[in-house]
């Protein structure tokens, strides 16, 4: 045990949301004879998934936020003699690369590179060779990453994460027991969605789509899992009358597997992706989806086949697709079933195999 590899996962923050979810994921599935890993996170507010890696026994750092967390970063690397950085997200992965110097990195890239905002982009460029080993979320994001900042002779692994039930969530049992912790009827027709409340998930869209989807089935209910800034936008036009009543708020959750059995129908509407893991989950218990054509969506949604795929930004075809799945139980079983199907390929230990052999590969070149 004296040998293994100490290693820091280095993340902005470990709030619910996807990219910190697979931090948890893939701490279950850790190889502890080989890497002893230690979690830090710079925004001290977003800390719900901080007790879950603790219960997995995981030593967590928060940086602090503020100016000053840089210089924390710096303490922490110079006190603890990590033998490999593996960053998560743009902002302290830069910091990282600035502050590590004879530390091997490994970067996962969770976004589309156009995505980022202009500082953060050029900032990332410029520290971008830093790396000794780039993962990549999907295809489109491995695509999007500029090949002259990379380091030469390293190119991008795709590794798509998945989730981690532990057991498929599915059944009659499941749908009602969902159901009633949702307070929903039992036979309303409801599409649900799992985002942070942002402008790139573009529930405004989504609700809009709900608006005309009501037109031809009045009783559909729409559920909105997350929380964001933009909750008070969402609520005053869930307010309007085309959708008074319609529209549940289920706030940030812990529990969202449990709930998406509650659902007919997963969809996205979001304008930019990576891959989002709620995606990955919804599939895995067998539901269909209505995803918009953004980053790694395409992918794993085969239009026609595990669901309905859309351009980005067109509410009427996102309403389009809804409908044809309300009026045809018959297609929403038959793409739940190939969702579940598709879903055999998401395997998190697999996932985590897959990044330690990258770990291995960097510490070899290093030595």
């Amino acid at each position: 045990m004296g040998d293994r590899v100490r290693v820091l996962w280095l993340a902005k923050g470990l709030g619910r949301g996807g990219a910190e979810q697979l931090l948890v994921n893939c701490a279950r599935h850790l190889d502890g004879e080989r890497y002893e890993v230690e979690v830090a996170y710079v925004l001290p507010w977003k800390d719900a998934l901080v007790p879950n890696l603790r219960e997995l026994g995981i030593t967590v750092h928060c940086l602090g936020g503020g100016r000053t967390w840089p210089l924390r970063l710096r303490a922490l690397l110079r006190a603890r003699h990590y033998g490999l950085i593996h960053t998560h997200m743009p902002v302290p992965a830069v910091a990282a690369r600035v502050l590590s110097r004879g530390v091997p990195l490994v970067h996962t890239e969770h976004n589309m590179w156009p995505r980022y905002r202009r500082p953060t982009r050029i900032a990332n460029a410029w520290t971008y060779r830093r790396n000794s080993g780039v993962i990549a979320v999907s295809g489109a994001v491995a695509e999007s990453i500029r090949t002259t900042r990379l380091r030469r002779g390293t190119t991008p692994t795709v590794i798509h994460h998945g989730p981690d039930l532990g057991e498929a969530f599915a059944g009659p049992g499941a749908r009602e027991r969902a159901r009633q912790a949702l307070d929903l009827d039992q036979d309303a027709f409801t599409v649900g969605t799992v985002a942070n409340f942002t402008p790139k998930k573009d529930q405004l869209g989504l609700l809009d789509a709900h608006a005309l989807l009501r037109a031809r089935h009045p009783d559909a209910v729409l559920v909105l899992i997350g929380s964001g800034p933009l909750e008070a936008t969402l609520r005053e036009r869930a307010s309007r009358p085309d959708l008074k009543g319609a529209v549940v708020f289920a706030g940030s959750r812990g529990d969202v597997p449990m709930l998406l059995p509650g659902f007919d129908v997963f969809a996205l509407s979001s304008r930019q992706e990576g891959l989002p893991v709620s995606l990955m989950e919804a599939m895995t218990v067998g539901l269909p989806s209505v995803v918009t054509a953004v980053g790694g969506m395409p992918e794993i949604v085969t239009d026609g086949i595990e669901g309905t795929v859309v351009p980005a930004g067109d509410p009427a075809a996102f309403a389009r697709a809804l409908t044809a799945f309300a009026d045809d139980p018959a297609r929403r079983r038959a793409c739940g079933e190939a969702a579940a199907k598709r879903s055999d390929e998401f395997d998190v230990a697999g996932a985590q195999r897959r990044i330690e052999d990258v770990y291995a590969r960097v510490l070899e070149g290093s030595r």
